[in-house]
């Protein structure tokens, strides 16, 4: 089983900048792709991030691409969404998941392992 927990999240003005972490534990996931979701109130969960297993690859949703980051530190089983320029539409509980392969993904339903989520809150 993994546990993931989520942090980072908070409160911020237009055109700041949060940094969530996401920490595993249970066991590694060095070697499984993981990714970033979001969940707006009244909104279904999207993809916003993924990044593979090796950090080499990495693919962002239109919305979220040049202003977000997805990284991973292996040796801390941690990943990471540096989120730049952000804009009030980015307000949502932000997801962070874990599949049980390498390979970097965007659906939901191809992510085995989920945290409790994140509230990111975007003022204008």
């Amino acid at each position: 089983q993994v546990q993931l927990v989520e942090s980072g999240g908070g409160l911020v003005q237009a055109g700041g900048s949060l940094r969530l972490s996401c920490a595993a534990s249970g066991r590694t996931t060095n070697s499984y792709a993981m990714g970033w979701f979001r969940q707006a109130p009244g909104k279904e969960r999207t993809f916003v991030a993924t990044i593979n297993w090796s950090g080499d690859i990495t693919y962002y949703a239109d919305s979220v691409k040049g202003r977000f980051t997805i990284s991973r530190d292996n040796a801390k089983n941690t990943k990471y969404l540096q989120m730049n320029s952000l804009k009030p539409e980015d307000t949502a509980v932000y997801y962070c998941a874990v599949r049980t392969i390498s390979r970097a993904a965007m659906g939901s339903h191809e992510y085995a392992y989920w945290g409790q989520g994140t509230q990111v809150t975007v003022s204008s």
